[in-house]
């Protein structure tokens, strides 16, 4: 695996600043975890009967972030990128993807979510949660989808094993 860039969450800060902070160490984590691998290797699947690749695991992000930031915050019917239904699934399937197609609907997904979020007045901003039926507050999106990186984050360290033979942080 490549150098380690990625800044690490402050030890001390507003709760606001400690979520933002850990969102982004999480989101570098993925990137990180997928450097300096061809398209090839990003979707190398796990051992059957998984089809999870690293790949997969990024369009995945796409949708959690896409989910939870736009579709709460802005439009609760927004589509998902890789499903016409709800079906956070098909985003694992980057058998014919490519890192610029992933990354570049993940990317903008991020960069949707952090200005969601800069716009946001404060943590207790409510946003409808259409599959819940239900307000949900900015403060437990960022949570949430903090916690899904971070499971997906350990799933990547195997896979990243599986292609290249090392584990990451």
């Amino acid at each position: 695996m490549t150098r380690d860039d990625r800044t690490g969450p402050p030890g001390f800060g507003t709760e606001r600043d400690m979520l933002r902070a850990f969102l982004d160490y999480h989101r570098a984590t993925l990137a990180m975890k997928c450097e300096g691998l061809t398209d090839e290797e990003l979707r190398k699947q796990s051992m059957p009967p998984s089809t999870l690749s690293l790949l997969g695991l990024v369009r995945h992000m796409a949708e959690v972030e896409r989910a939870w930031f736009r579709r709460v915050f802005e439009d609760n019917e927004a589509p998902m990128v890789w499903s016409d239904e709800i079906d956070f699934q098909a985003a694992y399937d980057a058998s014919t993807s490519t890192r610029e197609e992933a990354f570049g609907a993940w990317q903008a997904e991020v960069e949707n979510s952090r200005r969601v979020e800069r716009a946001a007045e404060s943590l207790d901003q409510a946003g409808y949660q259409p599959r819940w039926e239900e307000e949900v507050s900015l403060r437990m999106v960022m949570v949430h989808v903090l916690l899904e990186y971070g499971r997906h984050n350990g799933h990547a360290d195997f896979l990243r094993e599986g292609v290249d033979g090392t584990v990451g942080a």
